[in-house]
């Protein structure tokens, strides 16, 4: 097994466009290395029992006994998708600010990102921070909202107002990216105007500065996070459930028979669904209507987790079997209903699954790296790419072209330097007088 996973892989790193590198961004605690465990276990590598408590890629002592990620940590994962084999180099990152300079290396190496947002502390210090740096590396984001279980089990929420609040999330992360995009227009058009601005002085103190000029002719749409775009994966690593909103689209366009693009446009969104007309319509909230999303997605999950937790085996059985899941007798007959709920949930919207689909669609793979990415990573130290040596801007093609022929060049980047003392280094030790004395006595001999 281990050598056809070896061939597989060395097979797909000649295929560039299959080919993800992807790190994981968040804030502290938000659920990183408990999501990495859970894309780690789909390979085999460790147990689905043991995601989350394994903590597999944070191998130091430290990180371990303090229960947070210090240093980032890479693993290479495959995963197949309607017929295609993919591989994902996946790094994991730390979320504590004060190793950002681990998340500011692990993004210079990837070309997309993974960002993990907890749906009950929402948007953070440093949610905002790894937002930034991935816009300033101009690598593509997707969204993980996680930890929607603690919605269910600490805040008591009901299905209507979890959507609320997710909605308010979602706001919060596209508010940061408008933020982003705004700044990089009217810094782009300062720029521009400072090239072409006039000379003569009375026409200067004449000239209104519409600040707003170009905002409203760049299209931004792809931009922003948003269930319907694909981008957007609802989880609770810690129970190994997750899903986009294509699932449920493909799921109940054949029992409510609509088409799945009608209703992947509608199923996030104030839309209900009207029974007797069979038609989707726009929501009227004093109404007390609810949303599809509320209707057909949160109501289910909701009364999984009330079945469970009050071991109601009639209706847990009854769910089961409406799935055409099979759960175990062990898991089945636990004292810890996480244990039961995982082994259902992570069969029925199994979190890998989601997750990694998200990525091989909407992350982008090496060849699709933009030329001022590629000029700005071998501009080291701030330089101009027009003014590096010829033979280092050569490189550029085939920087981009990222060929794995025998002629290809070899391209290392080194994304991270330490400041060490010059006194350790090994050419500037002194020599023992044990070597000094032997050199000595072989000179005389």
């Amino acid at each position: 097994m281990v050598l056809t996973s070896l061939n597989k892989i060395t097979g797909l790193q000649k295929k560039t466009a299959c080919i993800r590198n992807i790190c994981i961004l968040a804030h502290v605690d938000h659920g990183k290395t408990t999501l990495a465990d859970c894309l780690i276990s789909s390979n085999g590598i460790i147990s689905s029992r043991l995601a989350g408590k394994l903590r597999y890629l944070d191998s130091r002592e430290d990180e371990q006994i303090r229960g947070i990620t210090m240093k980032s940590s890479a693993i290479t994962l495959l995963f197949g998708k309607d017929g295609e084999e993919y591989l994902i180099n996946l790094i994991d990152s730390p979320g504590h600010v004060d190793f950002s300079s681990e998340v500011s290396t692990a993004v210079r190496l990837c070309d997309g990102c993974i960002v993990v947002v907890d749906a009950v502390e929402g948007v953070c210090p440093q949610t905002h921070a790894v937002l930034r740096q991935a816009w300033l590396e101009n690598i593509r984001p997707v969204l993980v909202i996680n930890k929607i279980d603690r919605l269910i089990m600490e805040l008591k929420f009901t299905p209507q107002e979890a959507y609320s609040h997710l909605k308010n999330i979602l706001e919060q992360v596209n508010a940061i990216t408008a933020t982003l995009f705004t700044s990089k227009v009217l810094e782009e058009r300062a720029e521009k105007d400072t090239e072409t601005q006039m000379t003569s002085d009375s026409a200067q103190r004449d000239q209104v500065y519409d600040w707003s000029a170009g905002l409203e002719s760049t299209d931004d749409s792809h931009l922003y996070f948003s269930p319907d775009q694909g981008n957007v994966v609802f989880a609770s690593a810690v129970d190994g459930w997750g899903f986009g909103i294509e699932h449920f689209a493909k799921l109940y366009s054949q029992k409510i028979g609509i088409k799945p693009s009608v209703l992947l446009k509608t199923l996030w969104g104030d839309y209900y669904l009207n029974t007797k007309a069979k038609k989707i319509m726009k929501s009227d909230q004093s109404k007390g209507k609810k949303p599809l999303f509320v209707q057909l997605v949160l109501d289910n999950i909701w009364s999984l987790y009330e079945a469970v937790t009050k071991r109601d085996k009639e209706k847990i059985d009854k769910i089961v079997s409406s799935l055409g899941l099979k759960i175990g007798a062990r898991e089945s007959r636990h004292a810890d209903p996480k244990v039961q709920l995982n082994a259902i949930c992570s069969q029925w919207l199994p979190i890998s699954e989601a997750v990694l689909s998200m990525v091989c669609n909407k992350l982008p793979s090496p060849l699709d790296i933009t030329i001022e990415r590629v000029e700005k990573l071998m501009s080291v130290g701030g330089k101009a790419f027009d003014s590096l040596p010829q033979e280092t801007q050569d490189l550029k093609d085939a920087f981009m072209k990222c060929s794995s022929e025998e002629t290809a060049p070899v391209i290392v980047f080194v994304s991270k330097m330490f400041a060490v003392d010059a006194k350790t280094l090994p050419q500037n030790k002194p020599r023992s007088i044990l070597k000094s004395s032997s050199l000595t006595t072989c000179k005389s001999a």
